[in-house]
């Protein structure tokens, strides 16, 4: 194995009888409604206290908790995972009204992500089928892999698309079967012009408040969000064992509560059917096959940047 962490042994079968995948996968609107309630008071919570302290004593003081923010939006990427895989909630209509409105405070379309994700499902580490690589960064030095790993150029990319789907109302991306075009294409619209309304808004009743609120946070969430990102397959195999292609991060309790249980990811990606608060039982049970294992954020952050530099296309002399 290339990276750190991986297991020594052959292959095992996996540990889940069909009986088990069943109770598992069982989906609670209750679960669901705990987590959506409990992510949104606190985005709530801190844009009252950003608001609060730029009013009274300036946005500078507000810097520290825009940070905080950034940490509570940007991963409501989270939330649209989950809602997308329809596992949230037991109701589909809940899962589809927290998974598009979760999707448009990040400005990433519901719809559109979906079909992405799905894909990517169908296709992980596949690096001519797979999305995430498809449109994923291929930096060819420090100052290139930096700014991938801020996240604001992934974030560009996906806001451009939107614009250009709504505005040219094109469609050309291969995870996108013809039969949705349309579909993506209305989705991006609606996201327009709601934005549009939100900044019409701002600026007749002169206030910045949602700039400093949600859209700054948004951006300073990407530095946490995207190296978040990078952990769940960077380094690992190509093979299409999720056991392989996949990794799992032990963390704290606290980021597991906000990323929805999804450093959970190899077992997420090898039952996708399984709810998130249901992974950290499955994790007990499949524990001892996961091959790519994770201490914590910042020793596999040091990992996947080490995997991308390893990786720096040679400079000709």
């Amino acid at each position: 194995m290339s990276v750190a962490h991986a297991m020594d042994g052959p292959d095992r079968p996996k540990p889940l009888t069909p009986a088990m995948l069943r109770e598992l996968s069982a989906r609670s609107d209750l679960h669901g409604a705990l987590r959506t309630f409990g992510h949104y008071a606190a985005i709530a919570a801190t844009g009252a206290l950003i608001w609060l302290a730029s009013s009274r004593f300036g946005v500078i003081w507000a810097l520290p908790l825009m940070f905080v923010q950034g940490f509570f939006v940007a991963f409501l990427f989270t939330a649209v995972h989950e809602t997308a895989h329809k596992t949230a909630f037991r109701s589909r209509a809940l899962n589809i009204l927290v998974g598009y409105v979760s999707a448009f405070v990040i400005a990433l379309p519901y719809e559109y992500y979906c079909l992405f994700h799905w894909e990517h499902h169908r296709h992980t580490q596949d690096p001519d089928k797979d999305p995430e690589l498809i449109v994923g960064p291929k930096p060819s030095n420090e100052t290139q892999l930096a700014i991938a790993y801020s996240g604001l150029r992934q974030l560009a990319t996906r806001v451009r698309l939107m614009w250009r789907h709504a505005l040219i109302g094109n469609v050309t991306v291969p995870w996108v079967p013809e039969n949705k075009r349309a579909l993506i294409v209305r989705e991006a619209r609606c996201y327009v012009a709601g934005y549009a309304l939100l900044l019409i808004a701002s600026l007749a009743l002169h206030t910045a408040s949602l700039l400093w609120v949600w859209i700054l946070p948004v951006l300073l969430g990407q530095l946490i969000l995207r190296p978040y990102l990078y952990a769940e397959h960077t380094g690992c195999e190509t093979t299409r064992s999720a056991f392989e292609n996949t990794r799992t991060t032990y963390t704290t309790a606290f980021i597991h509560w906000f990323a929805w249980n999804m450093p959970y990811h190899v077992e997420h990606h090898a039952y996708p059917s399984v709810p998130f608060h249901a992974l950290p039982k499955l994790n007990r049970i499949v524990d001892g096959e996961i091959v790519y294992r994770g201490r914590g954020y910042v020793a596999v952050t040091r990992e996947t940047w080490s995997w991308f530099r390893a990786r720096f296309a040679p400079i000709d002399r």
